[in-house]
């Protein structure tokens, strides 16, 4: 009986490690339109968007942590928006890489997701991205907040554990054109409200009053890497 724990770990490693065989094309192909059905109906955007919101804030909080400054809170609403606090010089690399990491954070994730659905790595996919969300509950500074993380990070822990490889796969895939696809949308959302003058205090503008360049190429910067992370993510998905 005691040695039940030393042997658990190998397999318990080698589970994590492991590759899984690809899906066939068309569950690829299923998850894709899953994706597309949870992003373009508004009415379901408004739910499904806290999923890009916990990403969006999340890249900010890691940032801030990456560039070595104090992170002090995240709070998620249920008007998808969001606010990441941390401390430390209100200038400088630090704080222009943190603003910068919100609308670049989903498309992101989603390539490396993508990666590593690629190589075959279903479970590593779904371990680290329940870590994550364990993580970022530490931080969070608000019930709602609370709830959409332990709800997401749920959801992630019962499929890594329960959940026969196909679903893991099928579930896995769902989630990474999620990210690739919806993280495209919001920088589109910020263009249309700064052009109707909304959206003063976005991050495109706080990246230009800490650069002096120009909100509209910072939008750019956003749509190319969301569209870029798009296509080598989606090239990758499909094996193509």
């Amino acid at each position: 009986m005691a040695s039940t724990p030393v042997t658990a770990l190998p397999d318990l490693w080698d589970r994590l490690t492991g590759t899984q065989p690809d899906p066939r094309l068309w569950v690829v192909l299923a998850t894709l339109a899953a994706a597309f059905a949870v992003i373009l109906p508004h009415p379901v955007w408004r739910v499904s968007r806290n999923a890009i919101t916990i990403a969006h804030e999340g890249g900010h909080g890691l940032v801030a942590l990456l560039t070595g400054r104090r992170l002090t809170g995240i709070r998620l609403h249920s008007d998808t928006s969001g606010l990441t606090v941390s401390r430390g010089k209100p200038h400088g690399v630090g704080m222009i890489l943190t603003a910068a990491a919100g609308y670049t954070a989903p498309p992101l994730l989603g390539l490396g997701g993508a990666a590593l659905l690629a190589a075959g790595r279903v479970t590593l996919l779904l371990w680290l991205a329940t870590a994550l969300l364990i993580a970022m509950l530490v931080m969070i500074r608000n019930a709602y907040g609370a709830l959409t993380v332990i709800v997401t990070g749920g959801a992630f822990l019962l499929v890594s554990w329960l959940a026969g490889p196909q679903v893991q796969a099928a579930f896995a895939y769902t989630v990474v054109w999620f990210l690739l696809i919806g993280g495209v949308r919001p920088a589109f959302e910020l263009q249309a409200k700064r052009r109707r003058g909304g959206a003063g205090d976005s991050d495109a503008d706080q990246l230009s009053r800490l650069t002096h360049v120009p909100a509209g190429l910072w939008l750019f910067l956003f749509h190319a890497v969301s569209l870029c992370a798009l296509i080598g993510g989606g090239r990758w998905l499909l094996q193509v």
